[in-house]
């Protein structure tokens, strides 16, 4: 039962990857605290001169999927720096190394970020702060979440 469960999220993370990748206007990486590990597969999708979504499909110990909402969005002393700031769903999975036993993690994730995005090459570097409020299997908030970012910006 174990593997057909990892086997079925396996598929899910590669099919969630290959959407990312193919409606992304930035897809890159980020490292650091994310809901499924230390490392993710981080895109940008535009929604607006303001806002946008930025999802993450992260694995390491375990998996986890991030949407968030940067309702904030602004250009900050110029056009190459820009701050956000959002909010939106994560789940999380994880072995967690007693009995094979998973766990199965669902809250909302906020971000605050800063990122420059380069005038002569297609590239954006970021850090953002992303605490996690977990509220189904244990009701918790995990005050980690530092992590950068870099993407590599189509279309510019």
């Amino acid at each position: 039962m174990k593997s057909t469960i990892k086997k079925v999220l396996l598929v899910a993370a590669i099919v969630m990857g290959s959407i990312v990748a193919s409606n992304a206007q930035e897809l890159g990486v980020r490292f650091g605290d994310v809901s499924g590990g230390n490392v993710a597969i981080d895109g940008i999708f535009s929604t607006g001169q303001f806002s946008r979504i930025h999802a993450d499909v992260s694995f390491g110990n375990g998996f986890g999927v991030d949407m968030l909402w940067d309702f904030l969005y602004r250009p900050l002393g110029g056009e190459a720096f820009n701050w956000y700031m959002g909010v939106g769903p994560y789940l999380g999975v994880y072995d967690n190394g007693k009995d094979n036993d998973t766990n199965f993690n669902f809250g909302a994730a906020f971000e605050i970020g800063l990122e420059y995005r380069f005038n002569s090459i297609p590239m954006a570097l970021g850090i953002d702060y992303r605490p996690l409020l977990e509220v189904v299997d244990n009701t918790s908030f995990h005050a980690g979440g530092f992590g950068f970012n870099i993407r590599y910006v189509f279309g510019q």
